[in-house]
């Protein structure tokens, strides 16, 4: 019974079976929760993490990490805000955004990869860099959006349901064709189970720490514009906090810190996951300082099932 029971809380369709369960209570618990403005607004408040996570859990497969997720994407926001304001084109600001935000990922690889800096090291490094450019940049005050225009890329919607959670859900589609259906989704994987294996098989390992990163950027930018536009203005204190959410989501779902194994649809229930927590919490009006125990606890359970998976795993080998 105790073994059965194990099997299914390591194993992936495990998690989807606990998540069904878990949503299955909370549906029945806690009142207005199945309502469609509830769950669209549920979809909507994990639009920045689950776009974040497609690619971290690249940077997880690969042994790396992405400190620096939540600074660049408040920068990219800004940056797109500031852009369109100075020319009077939400295209260019869009633009500019995209390689403000890859230009940050490709930095953080290089760094990784060519200098062998740690990731921990780097990526904190950049996390203060980024958010000081922000603040910087906007004098540490909120930039407004004289475009009204701008305000539709998160308002708009199509057939009935908001624009970025269409964008979320394509990316989710996208990152894992990725992952599982192309070379580089398989080299990433090789790399972290065994980078010196996938060197001496011919993977380029430094080439392709440096393009998850800057495919890092680059989604974080897609999220700091969509998040600029649902909260009306550039923020450089927005997304504080993101990492740990964006980790805690991947780890939730399976992506191991060890490197080497990740799967999209596990991503997907962890991002979910941390969605259904907050939700849970603001319908039943618990205080925000008890939402960050809440926070804590899902991160310490993440890297908890982390551990199990992995001595699991280690075992049947």
């Amino acid at each position: 019974m105790m073994t059965s029971l194990k099997k299914l809380l390591l194993g992936e369709q495990g998690l989807v079976v606990i998540f069904a369960l878990a949503f299955l209570v909370v549906s029945l618990t806690v009142p207005n929760f199945l309502t469609e403005r509830n769950m669209l607004g549920l979809l909507q408040s994990v639009v920045t993490i689950g776009i974040v996570a497609c690619t971290m859990m690249f940077c997880l497969a690969s042994r790396d990490f992405d400190l620096s997720v939540g600074s660049t994407v408040a920068f990219s926001g800004m940056v797109a805000v500031m852009a369109s304001n100075a020319t009077g084109s939400i295209l260019l600001g869009l633009v500019t955004a995209l390689v403000c935000g890859g230009l940050v990922g490709t930095v953080n690889g290089v760094v990784i990869a060519r200098f062998r800096i740690n990731a921990l090291i780097t990526t904190l490094a950049t996390m203060q860099i980024v958010r000081g450019l922000a603040l910087i940049a906007s004098d540490g005050r909120a930039v407004g959006i004289n475009d009204p225009s701008f305000y539709q890329l998160a308002l708009s919607r199509f057939l009935g349901i908001p624009t970025p959670i269409w964008v979320m859900a394509l990316f989710f589609v996208a990152f894992g064709f990725l992952l599982n259906r192309t070379v580089f989704g398989k080299n990433t994987l090789a790399i972290g189970g065994n980078p010196e294996a996938s060197r001496l098989a011919g993977v380029d390992v430094a080439r392709m720490r440096i393009w998850i990163f800057a495919l890092q950027g680059l989604v974080c930018a897609v999220a700091g514009v969509l998040l600029a536009s649902r909260i009306t203005s550039g923020q450089p204190n927005a997304a504080t906090g993101l990492e740990l959410s964006v980790i805690s989501a991947c780890v939730l779902g399976g992506v191991s810190l060890a490197g080497g194994r990740a799967a999209m649809t596990g991503v997907i229930v962890g991002v979910l996951i941390m969605g259904i927590a907050e939700n849970v919490m603001n319908l039943l009006n618990i205080q925000a300082f008890y939402q960050y125990v809440v926070r804590g606890l899902i991160l310490l359970l993440a890297v908890l099932l982390d551990n199990l998976r992995s001595s699991a795993v280690g075992r049947r080998a």
